[in-house]
């Protein structure tokens, strides 16, 4: 199979990204259905439906202004005007989702928290998104720089680039099995502590990759997408710091029962 894969059908040419962002939302919504049914929601539903609503414009209105700031060369060639409004990135319409809910609970009066229930349909829908963007190759800017490293693959043009959607697989499957395992060992888990823990990983996760792509647009030596993760952090520092405590409490019990060894 030849990267980027475009397949014929009856003498057209399928978009398969297209094909598997569809896809996406599609398996990623029936997912939620079946964990809704299967699970008790605090949240009514008509409660639920509003926020869903939030998520919906919310994630549509920030995932192209953050494709947008991925493409500030609209600013000097407004041919460019037609591509920069299809530009979309899923960073920013987690993040832009993540506002638009918080704004439909306030409107709503809603104050049970609401991540949790969408946080692995996130993850598979997320997932299913990155094989249509591995699959398009150097077709979407979803490819890495040139590398050396063995696990470059020419995506393309007939340069050895990182297949940074194969890394981002991986970490989504990593990520999918951690946060299920914390969630069946801790019954009694704080409501809505799975999707930050979501948010924060997967952000990190970003901030770190987008050092592997070859942006050419940077603020401060971050590129846009970087600026959104750390806007994020930001947005969840309390969960953040009480992850640090946490983490630098157990450091500091694994060390004592060390030196307690003879």
């Amino acid at each position: 199979m030849n990267i980027p894969f475009e397949p014929h059908i009856f003498g057209f040419t399928i978009n398969i990204h297209m094909v598997m962002e569809y896809l996406a939302f599609f398996i990623g919504y029936r997912y939620y259905k079946f964990i809704r049914k299967n699970s008790s929601d605090s949240i009514s539903s008509k409660n639920r439906l509003s926020i869903i609503l939030g998520a919906i414009i919310g994630g549509y209105i920030g995932s192209r202004f953050v494709g947008f700031l991925e493409n500030p060369d609209i600013l000097i060639n407004v041919k460019s005007i037609v591509h920069i409004l299809n530009a979309k990135t899923i960073m920013g319409g987690l993040f832009g989702g993540l506002l638009g809910v918080e704004i439909a609970k306030r409107k709503i009066k809603e104050t049970h928290s609401s991540g949790d229930l969408f946080t692995f349909p996130i993850i598979i829908g997320i997932f299913i998104g990155r094989i249509g963007c591995f699959l398009s190759g150097t077709n979407e800017f979803t490819y890495g720089s040139q590398t050396t490293f063995f696990t470059g693959m020419n995506l393309g043009d007939g340069i050895l680039r990182h297949p940074l959607a194969l890394y981002e697989l991986v970490f989504l499957a990593v990520l999918f099995i951690i946060l299920r395992l914390i969630q069946f060992k801790n019954i009694h888990l704080e409501n809505g502590l799975i999707f930050k823990y979501f948010m924060i990983s997967y952000f990190g996760f970003r901030f770190l990759i987008e050092f592997l792509k070859p942006n050419v647009f940077f603020i401060g030596s971050l590129s846009s997408i970087q600026w959104v993760c750390i806007v994020c952090w930001l947005y969840y520092l309390k969960t953040l710091i009480k992850l640090f405590l946490y983490a630098n409490k157990k450091i500091y019990i694994l060390r004592l029962h060390y030196k307690s060894l003879p």
